[in-house]
């Protein structure tokens, strides 16, 4: 077979930290074996398929950090698009063919959007659950969630025990309600546009009314 690319990201729903795109070349008779979406592995198992990956392909990550992603001026679908446009870009060539994960409804719109954000030539699909069927696009989620998972370790040598970083952790709410309860604001790393943020700086608010 023929180079192709796949592209994944990962890190769209957290209230904490960055979130992060892949983009992965190679033949994909060359990936290693057991490559599969990153979400159905360990993180040991992860970090393992990483090196590996690496090793045998060309590989663009993108960061969109908080401050792109708390812009009033844009949203989620559009920093998606841009995380993987900004991945393939960096390892894209002319005539590069290769899939996506839509991270939108309409997959072929979705598609179009990235592939205008790349400035080589690239023969581009986008689907839902492309990193479930194509295993460039599964390498792709991996080595963009084994990035995400380095970032939110980072955090927690920072900040102390953040959790996942997820709305739905008890320890990342925990953290949010402990960091605002002592600073009166949020933590830098907080996504301070998310419901979950808001959430904990209004019930500061009402127990400061409260107690006064």
């Amino acid at each position: 077979m023929t180079r192709r690319f796949g592209v994944d990201e990962a890190g769209k729903g957290p209230v904490l930290g960055s979130m992060f795109a892949a983009a992965v070349v190679c033949d994909p008779d060359d990936l290693p074996e057991g490559v599969r979406d990153s979400k159905r592995l360990t993180p040991a198992r992860r970090e393992d398929l990483d090196e590996r990956i690496r090793a045998v392909a060309d590989v663009g990550v993108a960061e969109i950090a908080v401050e792109r992603i708390d812009d009033p001026e844009t949203d989620m679908n559009a920093l998606t698009v841009a995380a993987q446009a900004e991945a393939l870009d960096a390892v894209a060539a002319d005539g590069l063919a290769g899939t996506v994960d839509a991270g939108g409804v309409d997959e072929a719109r979705f598609g179009r959007r990235v592939a205008a954000g790349v400035d080589a030539d690239v023969e581009l699909v986008a689907e839902h659950g492309a990193d479930d069927a194509y295993p460039l696009v599964s390498a792709a989620s991996v080595v963009a969630k084994v990035a995400r998972d380095a970032h939110v370790d980072a955090l927690a040598e920072a900040y102390g025990a953040v959790g996942s970083g997820y709305p739905s952790d008890p320890a990342t709410r925990d953290f949010l309600r402990e960091y605002v309860r002592e600073h009166g604001e949020l933590p830098a790393c907080a996504r301070a546009s998310w419901a979950t943020s808001r959430d904990v700086l209004a019930a500061a608010d009402q127990s400061s009314l409260a107690d006064f």
